[in-house]
C-alpha cells in the first residue's frame, strides 16, 4: 500500500499555520496545505485545495494590515480550508461567474472562484486570543 494511502484516517484533525502579512506567505501556506494533506492521503484533495488556500490566504495579506492564519481541517470526509485575518469586516461578495473575464472587476475574483470550486463557502465574525477579525472558509468533500 503506498505511503499516503496508510495515513488517511478517519479520525479528525487540525492544523494552523499563523503567518505575517507578507506576500510570500501565500507560497509558504499553499506548500504547507500540500505536505500536510499529501501526509494524510488526501492527494487527490491537494490541487483544488491549493487553489482554494491561495485565494483565501492572498485576500487576508493582500486587504489586511496585520497577521493573518491558515486553518486546515479533516471531520466526518470533508476538508476545511480556512483563512483568519485581523480585520472584522466582512469579505467583498464575489463576482458573478460570468464576469470574472472582465479584468476591469477590482475585487470579487479571488471569491467567486472559491465559490465555484468549493462545495459550501462562508466566512464568520472571529476572535483569536486578544485579536478580532474574521475567517472565511471553504469545504471539499472527499467523495
Amino acid at each position: 500500500m503506498p505511503e499516503t494511502e496508510r495515513h488517511t484516517s478517519a479520525e479528525p484533525w487540525e492544523y494552523w499555520l499563523h503567518i505575517p502579512n507578507d506576500p510570500r506567505a501565500v507560497t509558504i501556506s499553499r506548500r504547507t496545505l500540500r505536505l500536510i494533506l499529501t501526509m494524510h492521503g488526501l492527494i487527490r484533495l491537494v490541487d483544488t485545495a491549493e487553489l482554494l488556500a491561495t485565494e483565501l490566504v492572498s485576500n487576508a495579506v493582500r486587504h489586511t494590515k496585520g497577521p493573518a492564519a491558515l486553518r486546515v481541517t479533516w471531520r466526518d470526509g470533508v476538508l476545511r480550508v480556512g483563512a483568519w485575518d485581523a480585520d472584522p469586516e466582512p469579505p467583498e461578495p464575489p463576482c458573478p461567474l460570468d464576469q470574472l473575464a472582465d479584468l476591469d472587476i477590482e475585487g470579487g475574483r479571488g471569491l467567486a472562484l472559491v465559490r465555484a470550486c468549493a462545495d459550501l463557502w462562508g466566512w464568520q465574525p472571529l476572535a483569536r486570543g486578544e485579536s478580532r477579525g474574521k475567517f472565511v472558509w471553504c469545504d471539499l468533500a472527499a467523495a
